[in-house]
């Protein structure tokens, strides 16, 4: 897995440089001082990954993920550095970005973010997630499935979504990780608290609060 570096600090880069080539599986192929740099690398190279801090004299390095992605849509960009006030987390998940850790976290956390990015997913550093999911919580209120089926509880509401969707058992296991004895036990509960008789009568009463689709 190709990586560029992009951070102004000369002595961060080095380290960081360092631990990943150390890393079975990952090789650093530049490293930048500059957001323009970046882009320039990135274009010239055609990385997996870059690792992006989000100061760096030239602009922001938002501008530098935004550009980087318009230019190369497939890169994964992990943002790595001090700053983790919210504005710049959704600053640069806006521009694209994968990942977003602080430079505090241990080592073996920044390699695995790096697999994962490369990957096509997604990582957060824990204070980061928790702050996210405060934040769409605090902004998003109830859901369609909670003030419609207030008995059921949240992981029913999320098989009730998906049945309501006219997606298998199979899927639904895949899809939230459960195994299909638990979905099916889950479908059961949901009969049971709809007062339905089966799995056409639940699809019509979540669709009717408006989950799932045609």
């Amino acid at each position: 897995m190709r990586v560029v570096i992009a951070d102004d600090h000369p002595v961060f880069r080095r380290g960081l440089r360092a631990l990943l080539d150390s890393t079975p599986g990952l090789e650093v192929v530049a490293e930048a001082s500059t957001g323009n740099e970046a882009v320039a690398l990135v274009s010239e190279l055609s990385p997996d990954v870059v690792v992006l801090d989000l100061h760096m004299p030239d602009g922001t390095g938002v501008e530098a993920a935004q550009r980087i992605l318009d230019a190369r849509p497939g890169t994964g960009v992990l943002v790595l550095t001090m700053h983790e006030d919210d504005e710049l987390v959704f600053a640069a998940m806006r521009a694209g970005a994968r990942g977003y850790l602080v430079k505090t976290v241990d080592d073996d956390e920044i390699v695995r973010a790096v697999h994962v990015i490369g990957a096509g997913e997604a990582i957060f550093s824990p204070t980061i997630a928790q702050r996210m999911m405060g934040y769409f919580t605090a902004i998003s209120g109830p859901s369609a499935a909670e003030l419609a089926f207030p008995s059921l509880t949240e992981r029913e509401r999320d098989v009730l979504t998906l049945l309501a969707s006219g997606i298998g058992n199979a899927e639904i296991a895949h899809r939230l990780s459960l195994s299909p004895k638990t979905v099916r036990n889950r479908i059961s509960s949901i009969f049971t608290k709809l007062q339905v008789a089966d799995r056409a009568q639940a699809i019509v009463r979540a669709r009717s609060a408006g989950l799932g689709g045609p």
